[in-house]
């Protein structure tokens, strides 16, 4: 066994070794915490597929979501990451298949995904690209971004699902409240405080269904009219076709949830206190890119890291890679069994997005955490603050001045992540930083110590 983690905040670190029985438990934890059927319903419906399709759809993406966790988590980045389909491209996606066909969608994900693997190997700049622009002030404020974008899409999911708007509140809150609790107690260093701890989001999801059975929001139909077995192929969808402006679009596409994915990157280095170096981050792109691209040729869409796994690590203080690992298996296995991938999906919308509002305040918390030790003057008030206002201020844009623009201009103000680490990155680079002489450096360093 290796040695414990040092780290105060985590029982089981990230090369600790775990029983097989555990670690199957805390992996599937992480996979029922997860909306990553989420995405593929939105894209499935925004590019009319049928009721058949959609179904296949989301077994895909669950199978591509499990493969890419197993190729980052083993050869990647080696960190407890969980891969899942990511929200950025479902603009861009919807409005690539509209135009062209789904096999233009598909085309268009190839390209992209293998520049993003060749960015960390052969060509080695990606962590390169990382350190000039990405340091901690920007990775911290892309994390906080983070968590604040997925807020409002928490309440949102609460209050738009099916049923009655106050009984889905109740039930959320039920499940959120039952996950504070559970994190409360969890604080016990020994004894209940560690079963608390790490069944905290098991007990969060029990408790709300239930509280959903009691106002009749659970319907298991749909498992009894899944199949058991369904096996994969190359291009479901049909053959790819390559055009020329979608892969570019897709390409900066890519570039964006590069970003993203860093930033839960670093939300997981923290968490772990793992150090992000070189050989690591271009490991991650090329993870990255291969997950990317296995999820294209099975049908499945763009993967990224999943902040909110990285808060539920934070919330449980389990960081071992065979927790992740175990999660990666039980995702491959829900791509092949539709009858357990529709088990999943058939809990209650509001008792995830409950769970899923307290993962996003972790996701928040931990990005202050990287940036607690930058001296936050006048100019690094401003890299922080403005790309915070822009994040927000796009979550609220009316949809009719997104309808209004071009479509490259909508992929991006369709997503509030997006706006907010392209914001961070560019006043970080544009806006002069501040000259500090080494005595008044001393002097500043004295004056905190005292």
């Amino acid at each position: 066994m290796k040695q414990k983690s040092e780290n105060p905040n985590l029982s089981v670190g990230v090369e600790e070794k775990i029983s097989l029985g555990k670690s199957i438990l805390l992996g599937m934890q992480h996979v029922l915490a997860m909306d990553l059927y989420i995405a593929p319903i939105i894209i499935a419906g925004l590019l009319a597929l049928d009721a058949m399709n959609t179904t296949f759809f989301i077994q895909m993406c669950f199978l591509a979501a499990g493969i890419a966790t197993l190729i980052q988590t083993i050869g990647g980045i080696r960190l407890p990451v969980v891969q899942g389909p990511s929200y950025v491209p479902i603009g861009a996606l919807a409005a690539i298949g509209g135009k062209l066909g789904l096999g233009a969608v598909f085309g268009s994900l190839i390209p992209g995904a293998l520049l993003i693997a060749i960015l960390g190997y052969p060509l080695k700049v990606f962590a390169k690209m990382v350190r000039k622009f990405i340091p901690p002030l920007v990775g911290g404020t892309v994390i906080v971004i983070v968590g604040i974008s997925l807020m409002p899409s928490a309440f949102n999911s609460i209050y738009m699902s099916p049923g009655n708007v106050g009984d889905n509140v109740i039930i959320a809150a039920v499940s959120a409240a039952v996950l504070v609790i559970c994190m409360l107690l969890g604080r016990k260093a020994k004894g209940y405080g560690t079963f608390f701890r790490l069944m905290s989001v098991i007990l969060a999801i029990l408790a709300g269904t239930i509280t959903a059975s009691i106002f009749g929001s659970v319907d298991f139909s749909p498992v009894k009219d899944a199949a058991w077995f369904s096996f994969p192929s190359f291009f479901p969808f049909g053959a790819p076709v390559f055009d020329l402006q979608a892969i570019l679009t897709m390409v900066f596409i890519y570039l964006i949830i590069l970003i993203e994915t860093t930033g839960t990157w670093f939300v997981v280095s923290t968490v772990t206190d793992s150090e992000l170096d070189d050989k690591r981050l271009n490991r991650a792109s090329v993870g990255e890119g291969l997950g990317c691209f296995v999820g294209s040729l099975f049908g499945g869409t763009p993967m990224t890291g999943y902040s909110s796994n990285a808060g539920i690590i934070a919330i449980t203080g389990v960081a071992s890679r065979m927790a992740i690992i175990s999660a990666g298996v039980i995702l491959v296995v829900l791509g092949l069994i539709p009858k357990l991938s529709a088990v999943i999906t058939c809990i209650p919308e509001p008792v995830i997005q409950g769970i899923f509002g307290i993962v996003c305040v972790a996701i928040a918390m931990n990005g202050l955490k990287v940036i607690q030790h930058v001296d936050i003057n006048d100019r690094n008030m401003m890299v922080i603050g403005i790309p915070i206002l822009l994040t927000i201020g796009t979550l609220v844009l009316p949809k009719e001045i997104l309808y209004s623009v071009p479509d490259f201009a909508n992929y991006i103000l369709s997503s509030g992540t997006a706006v907010g680490a392209i914001a961070v990155v560019i006043l970080n680079l544009v806006i002069p930083n501040e000259k500090i002489d080494t005595n008044e450096l001393q002097q500043k360093t004295a004056e905190k110590t005292l």
